[in-house]
């Protein structure tokens, strides 16, 4: 073994240890083993690793998330797993929640540990292979419904949720900025001049999308990424789906899968609320904005130093293409 791949082994020997230890101790007396612990090229905001865990001569493909270095203060993967552990509990699909600790000194800081779902996440495949062409028809009406029960979950079962006015935050976020956006300054004064009444205070999920999903042969496996779930209006979360980034080419407005009303359908069909479509689009230009700041903020941390990452200075690029998408949006509507 060459110096460089000692080097690039130390990490995953020392989280598989950790890993054994905390399996331990959920399941009691019992042999533990930790293989084929592989970093799973997937988010900028979480380490993802896929292991498998043998329990008493028992295989189980597991996935194990991780913050990473220079993360937000605000990062909580705790309330992730608490969350997780909520929506399936509330008919979300979800994977199960095995561990969860903070500070572990093998493991590298807070941890959850969770059992792997079969099926894909890459947005380009769900969109495009004829696997899961049939998947495809379904998806968009599943997605609604699986909000619809996800809003049921009530916010105050999960402590520390943020809770604070949507433009405010934003606003602090912009002023903090140190170069000009005028896209922004303008996108975010048309927010503030045609609010909507907001339509309820629920659990928002805060990036519920295509590529934070798994996707099977059947439809929707697992809703995942829970990092920015937050209290606020549900009708956020129908917004987001809605964002132009996250259709990856595909046709359809929610998620490039389907158009609005067979989404916004089945979710008032799940949840017996009018959702008000005016409304839907306001909450799609806030997501639009939303999106181009949290892309100067990932690309800060690139470029402060934080967090050195290809993937981060690659997302400073899409500054420009939100500016681009909120005129067009915002054309109509002046």
């Amino acid at each position: 073994m060459t110096p460089t791949d000692s080097r690039q082994s130390e990490p995953a020997e020392r989280i598989s240890s950790g890993l054994v230890d905390v399996l331990t101790d959920v399941h009691g007396a019992g042999d533990v083993t930790v293989t084929d612990l592989t970093r799973v090229p997937a988010g900028a905001s979480r380490q993802t690793w896929a292991f498998t865990a043998t329990i008493d001569d028992r295989a189980h493909p597991l996935i194990l998330r991780l913050d990473l270095p220079g993360a937000r203060e605000d990062s909580s993967l705790l309330r992730e797993a608490a969350l997780m552990r909520a929506a399936g509990a509330a008919g979300v699909a979800s994977p199960t929640v095995l561990a969860a600790g903070e500070d572990h000194p093998d493991i590298g800081g807070d941890f959850v540990v969770m059992n792997r779902v079969d099926g894909e996440t890459i947005p380009r495949k769900i969109l495009r292979d004829e696997r899961f062409a049939s998947a495809r028809t379904r998806l968009g009406a599943q997605l609604g419904h699986s909000l619809a029960r996800l809003h049921r979950i009530d916010p105050d079962t999960i402590p520390g949720l943020p809770d604070e006015d949507p433009l405010e935050s934003w606003q602090r976020e912009l002023d903090s900025i140190d170069r000009p956006l005028p896209t922004f300054e303008f996108a975010l004064a048309w927010l503030a001049n045609r609010r909507p009444q907001e339509s309820g205070r629920a659990l928002v999920h805060g990036d519920y999308r295509v590529g934070n999903i798994i996707v099977d042969d059947d439809g929707l496996a697992a809703v995942l990424d829970w990092e920015l779930a937050h209290v606020g209006d549900p009708l956020e979360d129908l917004g987001w789906m809605c964002v132009k980034a996250w259709r990856f080419g595909g046709a359809g407005v929610v998620g490039g899968l389907c158009d609005l009303d067979e989404f916004v359908g089945a979710y008032e069909a799940g949840s017996g609320a009018t959702v008000d479509r005016d409304a839907v689009f306001w909450w799609q230009v806030y997501g639009t904005l939303r999106w181009g700041l949290i892309c100067v903020h990932q690309a800060q941390r690139h470029l402060s130093g934080a967090t050195r990452s290809v993937e981060l200075a690659a997302i400073g690029r899409r500054v420009s293409e939100n500016e681009w998408e909120l005129l067009n949006l915002l054309g109509a509507h002046v």
